[in-house]
């Protein structure tokens, strides 16, 4: 007889008891039974997030048996993966195996859907068999495995239109366009740092569509190797060669291109440390920035801003925004040049 669980997933929670599964240190994996409100899935590939890739890829030396331990190490010790370094997970794509009786009629899924979590893999129960392929390029790397999904949890229906790792590449990041959507407004002076990446793109697209033509986007990106990524979107302004940990440098740069006017939003998308500021700098007094970064300190934006007198709105990325996978899969079939990009980056 199946047990029935608590819907945040706490009864998967074991150490410390009483958290919930994002902040536990160690969740329970043993998915031979699932709980009454539990989805099941085969897992076939996980998208890791950008900054605990970036971090793992560090420590390994680039060397993919050592991504491999490490990353049977992560769930080993704690259930799920959550880099323990970076505090950040991902997602996966994969087959519902099982469904609970709880939820049977009640969630619009068949056992043999195809699916892609919409919860990061930092409070996911996972099981990895075996790791069958990284793909260094892409933050994927291919599994046989199991997950378990929550009462509460989000999850999408992979559509028939977009090539299964292409969907997967773009909903792991798909709060950030949408936020943006919710960010910008008409006539607004936009700029995104990290605009060559996943999300910098999607960003800068969704930021054009709402400034508008009396808008601009500015397109900060860190050298000029992959520069035609951004040359070449019809939706980008301006494009800025600079560092986004070196804010000074940065915003002589931004300063000097909007004549001192400086930036309404300024999205940041930089998977690394210490692009706090650089963000902040570039901000019109009462703009707004938004942190689309598992990498971003809240202590260093929050003091930061502070010491150097920026009234603004800091807003940190929230990985869900209602509606954020329609919008997100809408702008890869909108736009041609983002999904022939993408088709080539993670497919």
């Amino acid at each position: 007889m199946q047990k029935h669980g608590n819907p945040f997933g706490t009864h998967r929670v074991l150490e410390p008891l009483g958290a919930l599964p994002q902040a536990a240190l160690k969740v329970d994996n043993d998915l031979s039974e699932i709980y009454e409100n539990e989805i099941l899935c085969d897992v076939i590939t996980l998208n890791i997030d950008s900054a605990s890739f970036t971090d793992i890829k560090d420590r390994a030396a680039g060397d993919e048996e050592k991504i491999k331990t490490i990353m049977l190490d992560i769930v080993g010790k704690y259930g799920k993966h959550k880099n323990p370094w970076t505090g950040s997970g991902g997602m996966f794509i994969g087959v519902v195996s099982k469904i609970g009786k709880a939820l049977k009629g009640k969630v619009n899924l068949q056992e043999g859907d195809r699916i892609a979590s919409l919860v990061s893999l930092s409070l996911t129960p996972l099981c990895i068999d075996k790791i069958e392929q990284i793909h260094m390029q892409k933050d994927q790397v291919d599994i046989k495995g199991q997950a378990v999904l929550f009462e509460s949890g989000i999850w999408a229906k992979l559509p028939a239109d977009i090539p299964p790792k292409l969907a997967l590449a773009v909903l792991d990041v798909a709060g950030a366009p949408a936020q943006v959507d919710r960010l910008v407004k008409p006539g607004d002076t936009v700029t995104v740092i990290g605009a060559r990446g996943k999300s910098g793109l999607l960003c800068c697209y969704q930021a054009k569509k709402r400034a508008g033509k009396n808008g601009r986007v500015i397109a900060v990106i860190h050298k000029e190797l992959g520069r035609e990524d951004v040359d070449n979107a019809d939706f980008i302004d301006d494009v800025v060669i600079g560092q986004a940990d070196q804010p000074v440098e940065l915003w002589k740069k931004i300063n000097k291109l909007t004549d001192g006017v400086m930036c309404d939003v300024v999205i940041s998308c930089v998977s690394r440390n210490d692009c706090e500021m650089g963000a902040i700098l570039i901000t019109k007094q009462h703009g707004r920035v938004y942190y689309f970064s598992m990498a971003t300190s809240f202590t260093k934006a929050a003091l930061g801003a502070e010491g150097i007198g920026k009234d603004i709105e800091m807003i940190i990325g929230n990985g869900y925004c209602e509606g954020h996978a329609d919008l997100t899969l809408d702008v890869i079939r909108e736009n041609n040049y983002l999904k022939e990009l993408y088709m080539k980056r993670y497919c």
